[in-house]
């Protein structure tokens, strides 16, 4: 049977996308399992308090995203409206997951920042209003996307899953916000990194690496992906992947950080000194 080049381009595209689903989920299966003892051991020895309950969502959220994530791109979609619903619903975790990432790094800036009210106070306001117009601006997108789904595709067999297209600016104008957000939290960050380096006269990596700025960097480039990507290639349906990847890449560096952290202030030692801040300068409940 021959098949049209448009049909054959779109189910192209939709197995290179099961392809990069599948692997998102065995990274972060991965992930999952090499810090599994590490992470029961905090959920069962720390005590409850809000970062702990911040913890959970952050770590455990994903788990619906990778199942929104399977539905969406790796069983059948024959309806178009089915699949803007299911990415609508995706991304509604998508942003539960982000948010509650970025306050993990609100956090940290407030304890290295001495737990200083003013700079929390204006840290959480910038990412209330980034998250709101995060929020509208991306579901604005969603709504002017174009989908595909396999009712597209004439008939090309084990062909499963659906995506979308939009050219609008407002494809990568949220991770712009994001971006801008996360360079503050850098900029504060540095800032303290470099005060305690000239007071303290430790070799720089070891301040930066005290300060957890690797971090804070990996978040910032992922969204720096984000804004580029969509801007060089306009009309890739895959800018999607780069999405899903930069809320998974949060969500395991704001956990692993916090645990990080936990394990740090529960089996330090006088000679590490140098290295860590306490845990507990994170939240008055931490």
């Amino acid at each position: 049977m021959e098949y049209s080049a448009d049909d054959i381009a779109a189910a192209r595209i939709l197995q290179y996308l099961a392809y990069i689903c599948t692997s998102l989920i065995v990274f972060w299966t991965y992930d999952y399992i090499c810090s599994l003892h590490d992470e029961w051991t905090f959920l069962l020895r720390s005590r409850w308090s809000n970062v702990k309950c911040l913890y959970i969502i952050a770590r455990y959220i994903p788990f619906f995203l990778i199942a929104a994530d399977t539905r969406l791109t790796l069983t059948p979609n024959e309806n178009s409206m089915a699949c803007k619903i299911l990415i609508s619903i995706y991304s509604c975790f998508a942003v539960i997951s982000l948010t509650c990432s970025e306050c993990f790094f609100v956090l940290r800036t407030y304890a290295l920042w001495s737990n200083n009210r003013i700079v929390l106070v204006a840290m959480l306001s910038t990412l209330f209003a980034v998250i709101v117009s995060f929020i509208g601006i991306w579901f604005s997108a969603i709504a002017k996307s174009q989908y595909f789904s396999t009712s597209a595709i004439s008939g090309i067999p084990g062909i499963t899953g659906c995506y979308r297209t939009s050219s609008s600016v407002q494809l990568y104008l949220p991770f712009i916000l994001l971006f801008v957000f996360q360079l503050g939290l850098v900029s504060l960050t540095l800032i303290r990194a470099i005060r305690n380096w000239r007071s303290t006269r430790y070799p720089l990596y070891a301040t930066l690496v005290k300060h957890n700025i690797f971090y804070y960097a990996c978040g910032l480039l992922f969204s720096a992906l984000n804004v580029l990507v969509p801007v060089i290639f306009p009309d890739s349906p895959y800018h999607s992947f780069l999405e899903d990847f930069e809320v998974f890449i949060l969500a395991i560096l704001a956990t692993r950080m916090h645990l990080r952290l936990w394990h740090i202030d529960n089996t330090k030692h006088d000679g590490d000194a140098l290295l860590y801040i306490s845990m507990s300068d994170m939240s008055p409940g931490a």
